[in-house]
């Protein structure tokens, strides 16, 4: 039995991982149609309140589908060895909102859409008593 192997740049080129979107590579994360590309030593940049960066960032982008990124992102973390935090789903959930219904894959609606401040509850004028001046 022969045994074949790849050389070092065919190796390299190989993707880690890959979904419908992204592929992650040994240098970064590159969403496949766009060529957007997240260098490995960036993956884990966090927001100065703590937020991670891409999950907010990506979430503005109309071509980034929740779906595969999150598949993809923590695919990246888990090869690179970087352990996410609670503040990696409380940032996907800022970014990309919540589920509400519906049946498509990457249907999800910005909390700021949710999440509307009321106008207070009119309450009714308080009625005016005329002064009435005391007895002596």
């Amino acid at each position: 039995m022969e045994t074949i192997r790849l050389d070092d740049a065919a190796a390299e080129a190989a993707p880690l991982f890959e979904n419908r979107d992204w592929r992650l590579h040994a240098d970064g994360l590159e969403h496949r149609d766009t060529g957007y590309f997240i260098d490995r030593d960036a993956l884990d940049a966090r927001r100065p309140d703590g937020y991670w960066e891409w999950p907010l960032h990506l979430s503005e982008k109309s071509w980034c589908g929740v779906r595969s990124f999150r598949e993809a992102f923590a695919a990246a973390l888990a090869a690179f060895g970087i352990v996410p935090d609670r503040k990696l789903t409380l940032s996907f959930a800022l970014g990309f909102g919540t589920r509400v219904g519906g049946a498509a894959p990457d249907a999800f609606v910005p909390l700021a859409d949710l999440v509307r401040p009321r106008a207070p509850a009119l309450r009714p004028a308080p009625a005016i008593r005329p002064l009435v001046a005391a007895s002596a």
